[in-house]
This record gives structure tokens, sequence and C-alpha cells, in this order.
């Protein structure tokens, strides 16, 4: 996908001041079913389409008004997914605003999960 200028800029910025994980880091955390929150940020029909195992929903649109009551733990690692890793590193960005200290972003998000052979489950 051909991201605009202006958008992959508010990226970049957002990706100099988080934390990001690679699918490598993220894979084997998951097969041994380590506790941490999974968050996929994605539109409702990309959750429905199928997502990372363990993972919750909070929508982009949404993340930032519902988080407190869903994580309340603002020490609470929180690792987040998109699409590729653009979408999650703008929540990613917008969280550590809000004080939440270990909110990280995995690059490569659903499609690189995807064709490393991750697990997807589908509702």
């Amino acid at each position: 996908m051909k991201h605009a200028p202006a958008f992959l800029q508010l990226v970049n910025e957002a990706k100099s001041r988080i934390r990001e994980v690679t699918i490598d880091d993220v894979k084997p955390r998951v097969e041994r079913g380590e506790k941490f929150h999974l968050v996929d940020v994605r539109e409702e029909s990309e959750w429905a389409a199928g997502h990372l195992p363990g993972a919750i929903h909070l929508s982009k649109g949404i993340i930032e008004r519902d988080i407190e009551a869903r994580i309340s733990d603002k020490s609470a690692e929180i690792i987040l997914y998109c699409g590729g890793g653009f979408r999650s590193a703008l929540v990613a960005d917008n969280l550590r605003k809000m004080g939440y200290i270990n909110a990280i972003s995995m690059d490569g998000g659903h499609r690189g999960w995807k064709e490393s052979g991750g697990a997807i489950v589908k509702p």
C-alpha cells in the first residue's frame, strides 16, 4: 500500500518516540502463552477477518477513549499491532502521552505475522 507523504512523516515522528518490537520477538511469546496485553488496533472489519491469538480489539478510532477501562495499569506491557505497523506506532505514541510507559508497536503487523506463518484466529 502506498501511503501519503504527510502520513508517513507523522508515523516516522511517532516511531522516533516509541519502542518497537518485531514479529520474531512477539511470536515465541504468544506461542509460550506469556502474559502481556496484545491489542489489535485495526478496524472492526479487519478484526473480524482474522486476528492474532490472544489479542483483544481496541481500534485506533476508540482506543484512547477506552484503554483505561480495559487496561488500567499504566505500567502493563501492551503490544499493539495493525496491518503493517504504522497505525500501531501512532497509537503507541498516544498511549505513551497518556502515561502508558510500556506501549509498544509491533513492526510488520498482521500482514507480516501471516507471512511469517503465524497463527490467525477467525471468529
